[in-house]
């Protein structure tokens, strides 16, 4: 049961509940909530999703829509929930765990870079605690989902309002670097910090200013750089 509970204090008090679970090596009850936050938003969506549209205007795309007959449409959608069931799962149970360990080995390079060496199973647990509201949100979703009648493609991302991309009337490239100022992802880098913090030894204030600057920089990257040159990409082919 301490093992449990330790991790999931983190989220209420986060400078003694990191240090301690860091300390603890506290890794696998939080990266067991991950996968089964996530797993669980994922059988969500496919049970809520109105894949309907999504085939159809994908087989007009691919000029197959007027050689089907109704039953074989009606096989295409099935399939395609299906597949997005599986594909939710996967996201859970294997892109998960990825993701932590991908966040660890970057730990252990910021620290090797920084010369304040630790244990890997203590950057381990920090990264696995520091996804612990991934999984509040996944959560949320997984609520808010089962909620609906109905879900498409283009609500998944506003069902949960926490970025500041809900505010209204704001240009394409203002509304992209609104949503990378997302509570849930500021919560985890700041528990990144704290963890790191904890497991090297640096102090929390340097840690959580050094993990603010990379979440800028990655940010500009995933949420600004990248959907702006698909877009570019995007109207240069039209």
């Amino acid at each position: 049961m301490i093992s449990f509970v330790q991790p999931t204090r983190v989220l209420l008090d986060p400078l003694e509940g990191t240090r301690i679970a860091v300390e603890a090596r506290r890794w696998l009850w939080p990266l067991l909530l991950l996968v089964a936050c996530v797993s669980a938003s994922g059988v969500a969506f496919a049970l809520r999703w109105n894949a309907a549209p999504a085939v159809v205007r994908q087989l007009q795309s691919a000029g197959g829509l007027e050689r089907m007959t109704e039953s074989e449409l009606s096989e295409e959608i099935q399939n395609a929930s299906r597949k997005a069931l599986v594909a939710g799962v996967a996201k859970g149970v294997l892109l998960m765990p990825l993701l932590t360990l991908v966040l660890a080995v970057g730990l252990w390079a910021c620290a090797w870079l920084l010369d304040r060496p630790a244990p890997f199973a203590r950057l381990w647990s920090a990264a696995a605690l520091a996804m612990l509201p991934i999984a509040l949100y996944h959560l949320i979703f997984t609520l808010c989902a089962l909620a609906q009648p109905s879900l498409s493609e283009a609500q998944v991302q506003d069902l949960v309002p926490s970025s500041l991309a809900v505010l209204r009337d704001l240009g394409p490239k203002v509304a992209r670097a609104a949503r990378a100022v997302d509570f849930f992802n500021l919560w985890s880098a700041g528990l990144l910090g704290l963890g790191f913090s904890a497991a090297t030894g640096m102090s929390r204030g340097r840690a959580l200013v050094l993990f603010a600057l990379l979440y800028i920089a990655l940010a500009g990257v995933v949420f600004v750089g990248l959907p702006g040159m698909a877009a570019a990409q995007a109207g240069g082919a039209a």
